[in-house]
């Protein structure tokens, strides 16, 4: 098994383990995180309907900013968006990544936008 296909592996693992405990309601909605290796993506989930509320991603923040900043830029971007659909609390699903580096960025700055998780 080649070195890429088992990090992949493994990542998959750690995010179903996470998804067994982390469900969003509509009271209290899902915030999805994939991280690639160019972009992060961020989602706000209603499990119970299967419904994205809101969605955003670095590819549309800025091209030329620097990872951690698009993070940044991102999370508040999310918060905004959240507050003007409703949104105040939320459950983190990190997907299986680490919480540091962009996903804990990400984290912070939704939290300094308004959100409670």
């Amino acid at each position: 098994m080649s070195n890429t296909l088992n990090k992949q592996l493994t990542r998959t693992r750690r995010h179903n383990r996470i998804r067994k405990s982390v469900i969003g309601t509509a009271t209290r909605p899902r915030l999805a995180v994939y991280k690639s290796n160019r972009y992060l993506h961020a989602q706000i989930i209603d499990d119970g309907k299967g419904v994205t509320l809101v969605a955003g991603t670095t590819k549309d923040i800025a091209k030329n900013a620097k990872k951690m900043d698009a993070a940044e830029k991102l999370g508040a971007q999310l918060a905004e968006k959240a507050k003007a659909a409703g949104i105040t609390a939320v459950v983190f699903d990190r997907g299986g990544f680490r919480y540091t580096g962009r996903v804990a960025t990400l984290a912070a700055a939704a939290r300094k936008g308004g959100l409670e998780f």
